[in-house]
C-alpha cells in the first residue's frame, strides 16, 4: 500500500480523535480528548511557523496517509525540548547498599527517586498505527520518518533524544505500578490521573508526590513486577528503538512504570546514516528498499520506495509520485 507521512493540519482532527479512541488508555501523547488534540494540532502549526532554528517547547505532529484511499493510517509526534514550560518527571532506578557488622550482612535496597534529569532533551512519541494498517512495514515508515524529520531540521532539536514506552495496563485500564505507588497518594485511579495529565500537564505531581526516594520493597508484588516493562503492544516499538540505538538508562514513567529509552541524537541510526542525493532517474529495475523524504517543515513528506545507485541515483515511480519529486530534485534517504 502506498503511503506518505506528512505534517498534520487542522483538517486531521477527526482522524486523530478516532485513533485516540482506539489506544485503550495510558497513551498520554494521544488523549481521547478532542480539545486536547486540537490544541496539539495548534501547537504543531505554531512550531512549523516558528522561524528560529533552535530547540524549544515545540510540538510537531505527523500523519501517515493511505494514498489509495486518503484515509489516515497512523500518527506520530516529535517534541522539540521537554521540561521547558513545566517539569518533566521520571523515576530513576537506583540502589542503596548498607552493611550491618552486628548481623554480618550487607543489604541492597532498590530505590525509585523522582527526578527531572531528562529535562532539555527532545522526545519522540505519540506513535500510533491504525489496526487495519499494521502490516507491510508501515510502522517502520512512521517511526523512522521522525528521525528523517529531525535530521532535516537538526538545529531545532537537542543533543539527546528520549522515548517513553507505555507500561503495563490491564484490560480494565488499571496500571499495577500506579495502584502500588502514586495512586496511594493521589486518591485517583490511573485512568483519572492519566487523563488529567494528558490534558492539563503533570504539575499536580510536583504538588502532591513525595519527594523522598521510594523503597521498591515497600511496593506491592504486582507493582514491582512491571517496573521498566513495556506494554505487550509496545514490544515491537521497543525493538525498533533498540535498532536505532536507544537504550534504557534506568528511567521509568511516573504513571505506569514503563521504560524511558534514550540516545544521543546524532547517534540515532537513521539520523546518522541518512544521506542526500540528487535524483538522476525515476524508475528502478533492481534496487533495495529504503525510506525517502523531501521538503522542510510544512512541505516535509516521507515514504517507502525502491532505490538504486547502479547508474546514478534512482528511485521508483511510486515513491517519486508520493513525494512529488522528479529528476534533479534532492531527497534524503536511508536504507530500510
Amino acid at each position: 500500500m502506498p503511503a506518505v507521512v506528512r505534517i498534520a493540519g487542522p483538517g486531521d482532527i477527526d482522524a486523530l480523535y478516532e485513533m485516540a479512541k482506539l489506544t485503550g488508555g495510558g497513551f498520554t501523547n494521544l488523549p481521547a480528548d478532542r480539545d486536547a488534540l486540537a490544541a496539539k494540532l495548534g501547537r504543531s502549526d505554531a512550531a512549523i511557523a516558528e522561524e528560529e532554528e533552535a530547540p524549544g517547547d515545540h510540538l510537531y505532529v505527523l500523519m501517515m496517509e493511505d494514498l489509495e484511499t486518503g484515509r489516515i493510517a497512523g500518527t506520530a509526534q516529535i517534541m522539540g525540548q521537554v521540561g521547558t514550560s513545566q517539569p518533566f518527571y521520571s523515576y530513576r532506578l537506583g540502589a542503596v547498599t548498607q552493611h550491618s557488622a552486628e548481623l554480618g550482612r550487607t543489604f541492597r535496597a532498590e530505590m525509585l527517586t523522582l527526578v527531572t534529569d531528562l529535562e532539555g532533551a527532545s522526545e519522540v512519541g505519540g506513535l500510533f498505527l491504525h489496526p487495519r494498517y499494521r502490516a507491510g512495514g508501515l510502522g517502520l515508515l512512521l517511526a523512522r520518518s521522525r528521525y528523517l524529520f529531525i535530521r532535516r531540521h537538526r538545529a531545532r532539536f537537542a543533543d539527546r533524544l528520549l522515548a517513553e514506552l507505555r507500561g503495563v495496563i490491564d484490560e480494565a485500564g488499571n496500571a499495577p505500578f500506579w495502584d502500588g505507588l502514586a495512586g496511594r497518594f493521589f486518591g485517583m485511579t490511573f485512568r483519572e490521573a492519566d487523563g488529567f495529565n494528558a490534558v492539563r500537564g503533570n504539575q499536580f505531581i510536583a504538588d502532591l508526590m513525595p519527594k523522598h526516594p521510594i523503597y521498591q520493597a515497600m511496593l506491592t508484588d504486582a507493582a514491582r513486577a512491571v517496573i521498566g516493562v513495556p506494554h505487550p503492544t509496545g514490544r515491537a516499538a521497543m525493538r525498533m528503538l533498540e535498532d536505532e540505538g536507544f537504550a534504557s538508562e534506568g528511567y521509568v514513567d511516573i504513571f505506569d512504570g514503563g521504560p524511558t529509552m534514550t540516545c544521543a541524537t546524532d547517534r540515532v541510526r537513521t539520523v546518522r546514516e541518512a544521506g542526500e542525493s540528487v535524483i538522476e532517474a525515476v524508475g528502478v529495475e533492481q534496487g533495495h528498499r529504503g525510506i525517502l523524504s523531501t521538503g522542510r517543515l510544512a512541505d516535509f513528506r516521507a515514504t517507502l520506495g525502491e532505490v538504486s545507485f547502479t547508474s546514478g541515483f534512482a528511485i521508483d515511480e511510486a515513491a517519486a509520485a508520493a513525494l512529488g519529486v522528479a529528476v534533479g530534485d534532492t531527497v534524503l534517504h536511508a536504507a530500510r
